[in-house]
């Protein structure tokens, strides 16, 4: 009898990391959680054949009785406490939660939901955009950072097969505060409406750099090592990005729903000021986007 795996929001990353187990034929029963009820959906990835997710989607936690042995949850970081019914009913003491979520406080937001559960916290690397509900495009491999450590090593057994791949790490802090770096540079996007090709304007990068530096500041200050030559670095590497590249809260922001700009942003001002790190492009940026996301207006 095969793993009973689920997917908790099915969205743009979700579904695409579905698709990696479906084609692995690693999880017996393939479990899609969301809000929204949909009979399949398809990821498209470059230079392979699209994948038709054969399960579901399913809205109801009482349809899916009994735990999982894995939950990948893909759901965005502020949509984590609705996603509780879903873990509750799913989640038991031999589960792991998979945390595919931006940020650096996967333990702090999940575990105290899943109490009983081995909680993974992930950094995930997936260019994956949600074209409709039933369609999604990913540009590259699906690809996660994880702590070194049997579950980690147990996840990259189960994505391998299907073209994933899992690298644990032996100092995750470091992997996940500099994808922060990133994660708070795309910022920007839903606040000029555009997407990488923007990098390439000299003063949008000024600003980039900014903001990136106080992000690698921050993390110095909780123990991570991101020295400012990398966030220079990542900086300049969003310039030489595919132009039409998005971010999620790029899309977030077009589709007129909340973003994640607690967990991207907010946390580098908030953590800044508890370590007396000064975080002046954050302490505009931050009101910006709350107010983008959450009105009122």
């Amino acid at each position: 009898m095969g793993l009973r795996i689920a997917i908790v929001g099915p969205g743009a990353i979700g579904a695409t990391f579905a698709s990696v187990l479906q084609r692995a034929g690693t999880a017996g029963e393939l479990l899609l959680c969301g809000r929204t009820p949909l009979d399949g959906i398809t990821v498209e990835r470059e230079g392979h054949d699209p994948v038709r997710l054969a399960a579901p989607v399913r809205t109801d936690p009482a349809s899916v009785p009994g735990t999982a042995d894995w939950v990948l949850l893909t759901v965005k970081a502020h949509q984590t406490t609705a996603a509780r019914p879903w873990l509750e009913s799913l989640c038991g003491t031999k589960t792991v939660v998979a945390v595919l979520q931006n940020g650096v406080e996967h333990e702090t937001r999940v575990q105290p939901l899943v109490p009983g559960s081995t909680v993974l916290p992930a950094v995930v690397w997936c260019p994956a955009e949600a074209i409709t509900k039933q369609h999604v495009q990913v540009r590259d491999t699906p690809s996660l950072l994880v702590p070194d450590g049997p579950p980690g090593r147990a996840l990259a057994e189960l994505l391998r097969p299907g073209g994933g791949t899992v690298d644990p790490v032996a100092d995750f802090a470091t992997a996940a505060w500099r994808k922060l770096v990133v994660n708070a540079i795309a910022g920007l996007m839903p606040l000029t409406g555009r997407r990488a090709g923007m990098f390439q304007r000299a003063d949008i990068r000024a600003v980039a750099r900014a903001l990136a530096r106080e992000c690698a500041a921050v993390a110095r200050a909780e123990g991570a090592d991101v020295p400012d030559p990398v966030a220079d670095d990542t900086v300049d590497r969003m310039a030489t990005m595919p132009p039409d590249l998005g971010s999620s809260i790029l899309f977030d922001r077009d589709a007129g729903v909340a973003l994640e700009w607690e967990a991207r942003n907010d946390v580098v001002r908030r953590l800044g000021a508890a370590h007396g790190i000064p975080t002046p492009v954050s302490d505009v940026l931050v009101p910006l986007l709350a107010a983008a996301s959450d009105g009122p207006g």
